[in-house]
């Protein structure tokens, strides 16, 4: 009995300082910043007086963060769909067994090991439009030596397109990593159930669409958080890529957070734009742990 209480306080002695630290420095930088959000800190010397939800209103009627808030969505849809179809198609052509199936997976996974810093300077130039003295570059400069010129775009440079130039270089970067996930979940799925699935005449488009897609349910709504947070908070990319754009058309809240508070030093504002951010990644990803937490359980 001694040596179990023993070990417990054992335990908790080396959890302690884990625990302590996560509670300073992550929930209760997330209280002061909340809290910051509520006063009237608008200079670089702090000012805690209380101004309630005003900050929060003057936020959402900045035009500027409604720019912002729309090409967050439009970043998200073209992301996750691109990336889901993308790591799903390459992880049904790896799981055919094909020859040099590792050398594939590594190009493929490669992307994701360097930085969005590093993937948005090298998709600035790709993209880049070029101009009528120096002519076509990158990507465009490719399409005038197939013959597709009709299909050269202003790319990032285009406030039509912008958010979307941005959403291709994510894609390229992070649809690797959605392959690993469908490749892992196609792995776990037995042969002898795809292969019932033939001898009862199915066709392969009929095994991949009644079989695999649904049994592959799981690893979808895991891929679906993890990119759908990424791209709710993607700043460093915009960074490297673009920046805010013309007329705003590459910016985003995290970047509009940082132009904010360091730049303009509305220290209060850009707190309020980090609580929405919290706020906006919570929605996604709480249901997730909770309905995770209930799983196990359940198990």
């Amino acid at each position: 009995m001694r040596r179990l209480n023993w070990e417990r306080v054992v335990s908790i002695l080396l959890l302690a300082p884990a625990v302590i630290a996560v509670a300073i420095f992550v929930y209760g930088f997330i209280g002061w910043t909340a809290y910051a959000s509520l006063t009237k800190w608008d200079q670089m010397l702090p000012d805690f007086t209380l101004a309630g939800l005003s900050n929060y209103q003057k936020l959402f009627a900045n035009q500027r963060f409604q720019i912002d808030l729309r090409n967050t969505v439009v970043f998200t849809i073209v992301f996750l769909v691109s990336c889901l179809i993308i790591g799903l198609t390459l992880a049904i052509l790896l799981d055919q067994r094909i020859r040099g199936e590792g050398f594939f997976r590594s190009v493929y996974l490669f992307p994701m090991s360097i930085s969005f810093i590093v993937t948005g300077v090298v998709w600035r130039w790709l993209l880049n439009p070029g101009s009528p003295e120096l002519g076509s570059t990158g990507i465009n400069l490719l399409f005038d030596m197939l013959g597709l010129g009709f299909l050269k775009t202003g790319w990032y440079t285009d406030p039509k397109i912008g958010i979307i130039a941005v959403a291709i270089a994510a894609t390229w970067q992070m649809s690797g990593y959605t392959m690993a996930m469908y490749l892992a979940g196609l792995r776990a799925i037995p042969d002898e159930l795809r292969e019932a699935a033939r001898v009862d005449g199915a066709s392969e488009w009929q095994i991949v669409r009644y079989i695999l897609l649904p049994i592959l349910q799981p690893v979808t709504l895991s891929a679906v958080i993890v990119l759908g947070h990424i791209s709710l908070k993607i700043y460093d990319l915009v960074v490297a890529m673009t920046g805010p754009g013309i007329g705003f058309a590459t910016d985003v809240p995290a970047y509009f957070m940082w132009d904010t508070t360091f730049r303009g030093n509305h220290f209060a504002r850009g707190a309020a734009i980090a609580t929405v951010l919290l706020i906006m990644v919570a929605i996604l990803i709480v249901p997730y742990l909770v309905h995770s937490i209930r799983t196990e359980a359940e198990l």
